[in-house]
C-alpha cells in the first residue's frame, strides 16, 4: 500500500445521496467523508440497503449526488453540480468497473472484448488491440485472446473483465461483488491481481462484498450501517 504523502485519489467531503423529497424521502448515503490514496485495495461492507452500492455508483459518476463534494485524481468533479459536461469521457479516463458477472460480450473474442474500452474512447484499433494483448498476457490468459467467452472458465473470464477495467489506464478501479461466484481458491486469485495491479499502477481499488474469504485481502474495511460508515478496520494490519 502506498501512503503517507501521496495525494488521494478518492476524496470525498460530506457526500451524500437522498431519493424523494418530504415523507417520502429516502437517504441513501449520509455525509460520508473518505480519502483513498494510490495503492490502496478497500473493502465496503453492510447490509443490504446500506449503501454499499450507491456509494460505488457515486464515485463511478453513474449517480448524481444529493450534496457534498467528490474529487477524483486531484480534479474536483461534483460539489453542488457535476463540473464536468461530459461524464462518459470522465468515466473513460478515469475510472475502471469490475462487476460480479464479466458481462463479456459473446460475440466478440477475448481480445476485442479488451480493446471495445479503448475503442469507444477513439483510440486507433491497432493500438487498442496491442494494449489489450498486454493485459492479457499481464493477467496470465493471453493464451485465451481468440477465444469467444463461452468457451472460458469462471476464472478467466474473470480476468477477461479485469482486463477490460484496465484498459484505460484508471486511476480508480470499482468492483462490485467480483468474487461472489467464484470459489476461494479462484476468489484469492482475483483479489491479489487486483492489489498487484493497485501497486503496480499506484491505483486505487473499491471492492463491495459480502464474501468473507477474501476480507485478509483488504488494506481498510469500511462498514456502512443506513447510510453512514460506522467502523473501520485495517485487516493486514492486524486490526
Amino acid at each position: 500500500m502506498v501512503v503517507g504523502a501521496s495525494a488521494p485519489l478518492v476524496e470525498l467531503r460530506g457526500l451524500a445521496k437522498h431519493y424523494g423529497e418530504g415523507e417520502t424521502r429516502v437517504d441513501a448515503l449520509k455525509a460520508i467523508d473518505l480519502d483513498l490514496r494510490p495503492g490502496e485495495v478497500v473493502g465496503l461492507l453492510g447490509p443490504s440497503g446500506s449503501g454499499k452500492t450507491t456509494l460505488l455508483n457515486l464515485v463511478g459518476c453513474i449517480v448524481e449526488p444529493s450534496g457534498g463534494i467528490m474529487r477524483l485524481d486531484g480534479e474536483t468533479v461534483w460539489d453542488g453540480r457535476w463540473l464536468r459536461p461530459d461524464l462518459r469521457s470522465l468515466r473513460l479516463e478515469k475510472i475502471g468497473f469490475i462487476f460480479q458477472f464479466h458481462n463479456l460480450l459473446p460475440f466478440l473474442d477475448v481480445a476485442e472484448n479488451v480493446a471495445l474500452v479503448l475503442d469507444m474512447a477513439g483510440a486507433p484499433r491497432a493500438a487498442a488491440l496491442a494494449r489489450a494483448h498486454e493485459l492479457l498476457d499481464y493477467l496470465e490468459v493471453g493464451h485465451r485472446k481468440t477465444a469467444k467467452p463461452s468457451s472460458l472458465s469462471g476464472g478467466e473470464a474473470q480476468r477477461v473483465a479485469i482486463a477490460r477495467a484496465l484498459a484505460n489506464h484508471p486511476r480508480i478501479i470499482l468492483a462490485d461483488e467480483p468474487t461472489a461466484a467464484l470459489d476461494g481458491e479462484r476468489a484469492g486469485i482475483v483479489m491479489d491481481l487486483l492489489r498487484k495491479v493497485a501497486s503496480e499502477q499506484a491505483a486505487t481499488v473499491i471492492v463491495v462484498t459480502h464474501d468473507e474469504k477474501i476480507w485478509d485481502r483488504f488494506d481498510s474495511i469500511f462498514t456502512l450501517r443506513d447510510g453512514r460508515i460506522v467502523s473501520t478496520v485495517s485487516p493486514r494490519a492486524g486490526g
